[in-house]
Order: C-alpha cells, then sequence, then structure tokens
C-alpha cells in the first residue's frame, strides 16, 4: 500500500519476477457484471462445480504412454517430453471444442513445433535468435509453436511443478486458435495485446478427467496453478493500454477463472470494451509507479498502524462497537486464536503478532514462491490478513455467525470490499491508499494454504481457493452490499 498526504509518499508494490515469465500467462474467468451477486450464490466446496478433492492427483499420469508427435529439435529429455504430453492433451480438447462451440469449425494441428535451448547454439525462430529467448511462444507467421527446454522450463517445472509447463503451452496454443478462428475469437491485427492474452480455456477438461496425460484437482492442484499468475503478471506500473501488456495477477486470474467456468466462448467474447471496463491497472504516473526508498509500508509502524485502524473504521461506518486492535501478540485469553492475527470476540479486539505480520508484508526475492520457504508476499497481503480479522467483528455486531463456511466467504467479500475503500481518493488527508500490484498480493496471500483472508474466527478457510478468489472479487467490484447475503445465517 501507499501512504497518501500532501507530499504523496509511495510504497509500491512488488514487480513481477522475471521480465520473460511476465510474457507468459494462462487464462480462464468470470467477471463479475449484470446483476449484483452475494456469497451466497457461490459454493465454497467447489471450483465453478468441481468438486474440491485436495487429495487427488495432479501432475502427469503414471502407466500412460507418451504422446508420438513429430517436432524439430529436442534433446530427447523430461522437458520435452512433458511438452508433447501436453501439446497431445491440448490438441485432443481443441479437436473436441473448436467444432462444438464454434460452428462445427474443425481443429487443425500445428505446422511446426520446435523445442530449442535458450543456453545452446542460436537458431532462428520467427524472424529472432533463440539464444537467451527464455520464452515460449506462437508465431503466425508459420504456425509454430516454440519453447526452451534449456531454461524456461526447467524454472517452471522446479518452482511450480509441471503444471505449470502445461499451462504456458496451452496458452500458447491458445493464441494459435485465436489465429485459426480469425473474426470468431473476436480478435484482429488491431486487438490490443492485453485483450489476445485473457482468451483461452483448457485447465477445467483436465480437471473433469478427460485429458490422456495429466490430472489436475480442483483443490491445492488448481490453487498452485492460480497462484502461479503472481509471478506471470505484468509488472506493477505497465500500463495496460502498452503494445504487450498482458495484465496483472488480478486480471489474469480473473480471465481464468471465466474460462474454467464458461469455457472457450466465454473468452471470445471478450474484448477490449471489456477488458478497459474491469483492468484495474491502467494509466498510473511516473509518482505512483517509482519505487522510493520506502519500499512497502511497514505495518508495525505506530503511524501506519493507526492509519489502518482509520481505514477500517471509515470503511465499516456502519458497523456498531467497533473493534479495537492490539500488537503484542496473536493471543485471545478465551476463545481460539489463529495467529498471525486472531479476532477475540469476548473482548472485541483483532490481537497481531507484528513480527510474524512484517514477514508477510516483505516482499518475495526473485525466484522465490510466495509465501514458501520463509519468504514474503508484499504488505498489502499483511495488512488484508488484519483487515479480514476485523471483519469478524463487523460480522459480529450484524448478527452474523462466526464459524463456518458462510462467515468465510462474507469475511473474503468484506476484505475486498475494504480493498476498494483503500483505492477511493477523496481529499489530500494523510491515509493509506491501495498501490500498484497489492490486489495482486491479495491473491497470493488468497490460495496460501494457511491465509485467513477466507478463513471463519477458528481459523478454518473455506475449502476451494477458486471461491476465495471470487469473494474477494465480488466485494472489491460492488462493496458490502454484494457481501450481505446470510449475514444472520
Amino acid at each position: 500500500m501507499r501512504l497518501r498526504d500532501t507530499r504523496i509518499r509511495v510504497a509500491v508494490a512488488l514487480a513481477a519476477a522475471a521480465a520473460v515469465v511476465a510474457q507468459l500467462g494462462g487464462c480462464a474467468q468470470t467477471p463479475i457484471t449484470g446483476k449484483a451477486r452475494g456469497v451466497g450464490d457461490i459454493d465454497a466446496g467447489t471450483a465453478a462445480g468441481i468438486p474440491v478433492d485436495n487429495n487427488g492427483p495432479s501432475g502427469p499420469k503414471q502407466g500412460v504412454p507418451d504422446a508420438d508427435i513429430p517436432f524439430e529439435g529436442g534433446d530427447g529429455g523430461e522437458m520435452d517430453r512433458l511438452a508433447i504430453n501436453a501439446l497431445d492433451d491440448i490438441y485432443a480438447y481443441w479437436s473436441e471444442k473448436m467444432p462444438a462451440d464454434f460452428d462445427g469449425q474443425k481443429f487443425t494441428p500445428i505446422e511446426r513445433l520446435v523445442s530449442y535451448d535458450s543456453d545452446g547454439k542460436a537458431e532462428k525462430l520467427c524472424g529472432q535468435s533463440t539464444k537467451n529467448l527464455v520464452n515460449a511462444f506462437y508465431c503466425s507467421q508459420d504456425d509454430s509453436v516454440a519453447w526452451d527446454r534449456g531454461v524456461l522450463l526447467p524454472m517452471l517445472d522446479k518452482q511450480f511443478g509441471p503444471m505449470s509447463v502445461v499451462a504456458v503451452l496451452a496458452h500458447e496454443m491458445g493464441h494459435a486458435v485465436q489465429f485459426r478462428l480469425g473474426a470468431k475469437s473476436n480478435i484482429s491485427q488491431a486487438t490490443p495485446t492485453i485483450v489476445k492474452e485473457q482468451q483461452g480455456g483448457f485447465f477445467r477438461w483436465v480437471a473433469e478427467g478427460k485429458a490422456k496425460h495429466f490430472d489436475i484437482n480442483a483443490g491445492t492442484g488448481l490453487n498452485h496453478v492460480l497462484a502461479t499468475m503472481f509471478f506471470i503478471r505484468d509488472p506493477a506500473g505497465l500500463s495496460a493500454s502498452k503494445q504487450g501488456a498482458h495484465g496483472l495477477a488480478f486480471d489474469r486470474v480473473f480471465a481464468f477463472q471465466a474460462g474454467f467456468s464458461e469455457g472457450p466462448t466465454r473468452c471470445a467474447r471478450m474484448d477490449t470494451d471489456e477488458i478497459n471496463g474491469r483492468i484495474q491497472e491502467k494509466e498510473r504516473n511516473d509518482t505512483e509507479v517509482e519505487k522510493s526508498d520506502e519500499g512497502n509500508v511497514d505495518p508495525t509502524e505506530d503511524d501506519v498502524q493507526e492509519l489502518l485502524k482509520k481505514s477500517l473504521d471509515e470503511a465499516f461506518g456502519s458497523a456498531q462497537d467497533k473493534p479495537g486492535i492490539t500488537y503484542d501478540g496473536a493471543d485471545c485469553p478465551s476463545g481460539t486464536a489463529t495467529p498471525p492475527v486472531s479476532y477475540c470476540a469476548d473482548t472485541n479486539t483483532v490481537t497481531v503478532d507484528p513480527e510474524a505480520v512484517k514477514k508477510i508484508a516483505t516482499p518475495p526475492k526473485r525466484g522465490q514462491e510466495p509465501g514458501v520457504d520463509g519468504a514474503g508476499i508484499g504488505d498489502f497481503a499483511a495488512f488484508a490478513e488484519i483487515a479480514s480479522r476485523y471483519t469478524l467483528s463487523v460480522q459480529k455486531s450484524y448478527g452474523g455467525e462466526l464459524d463456518g463456511v458462510k462467515t468465510g466467504l462474507r469475511t473474503a467479500c468484506l476484505t475486498g470490499a475494504w480493498a476498494r475503500y483503500t483505492d477511493t481518493d477523496t481529499d489530500n488527508t494523510r491515509r493509506l491508499r491501495l498501490a500498484v500490484g497489492d490486489l495482486d498480493e491479495a491473491v497470493a496471500e488468497l490460495l496460501q494454504d494457511n491465509s485467513l483472508i477466507a478463513a471463519d474466527v477458528q481459523g478454518k478457510q473455506i475449502p476451494s481457493g477458486f471461491a476465495r478468489v471470487e469473494a474477494f472479487r465480488i466485494g472489491f467490484f460492488e462493496g458490502d452490499k454484494g457481501c450481505t447475503e446470510g449475514f444472520s445465517g
């Protein structure tokens, strides 16, 4: 987040990890448009209707013969085997979906598949040298899909697992499908890059058990794919109107869920007007995007703590008996503690472990996965943890239960509503304000196994990470009115 006063001090959220990784991405999610929704419309135990099973398989299937698709290059290694098996499943998906969803049009395989090593001998592909080209891409000039088996694929596999490789190739194949569909995909030469990058769809088909070579469960498996959007987002502050812009994680997860929920025709309906209406990172001035010495705001500073309390009190002004917030540990004299932050209902107090939230607020280093092996996420992730426990007091004041799935959904939703409040700029008074990339940190924290943003007073998360993000998004776009359904239930 950033501090706003007459001097406009800035705390900028973390930029994307590697520039090349920001070039990649997945696609598939549902914009919240039309009639208002409430948390009662969300099934917390499913991902768009597919039951969550955290113990279900995710990754390459065992005992399945490898695909036999001709391709150029290659070293006979594991990365090429993974890529070709992924492409075989993606071919099967589009062979089924393209004629079914696009007026009988048949899918034709890619003319040229190429494996290369960006660390090896330079080749010419799509008019560019492969030397240091850590990437995967579709080239319409010769209808080719190429991937870097030497650096990119091993890096993705090591950091995020083999399904991240599948996601990248599914994304590039999505571009090939756009090229084949032409006007049916709402794409033309004049279409901005960001629209092209948010179309696609494939993972629901895998989650339904239809893929030959891969499985993914709708719980932790899908959560991990969604969480990788934090790393394949655009650098914070890159305008969505710029050529080459792909979108931030908040926007790309949005697109991912649309395709997962509704299929390729939903992706094809995405156009410039829709993207402009929902993309959260648009134009930012230089002051807002440059890094200051302050970096992320430190949630343990006294003045920041006061500003956070003021922000929450103002955002939920109609709630009675606003809670106190203390920073001397996350214990509760009675009731269940949920470190690093707890809500003690008996005393109407939010208790915070300052060192633990400061750790969350520390951005991960390049190449680190957020929240894994001691890595933090960013200041907004820490603030959202505290805000989530504050919203339990809000729910209590309206007669809401503090235990159970509905509570977890309302908590995520109300935290999103607070995030929207911090994005308003009504005056020049000193206050906390949403900074570039903060919503990406919210997505990353929501998908952590131990996050409180979508948890009840006992710290029990709602099962579906898919539903957690959806509830947060409802609050962000619709405010607390989108969260109030079922407050007394």
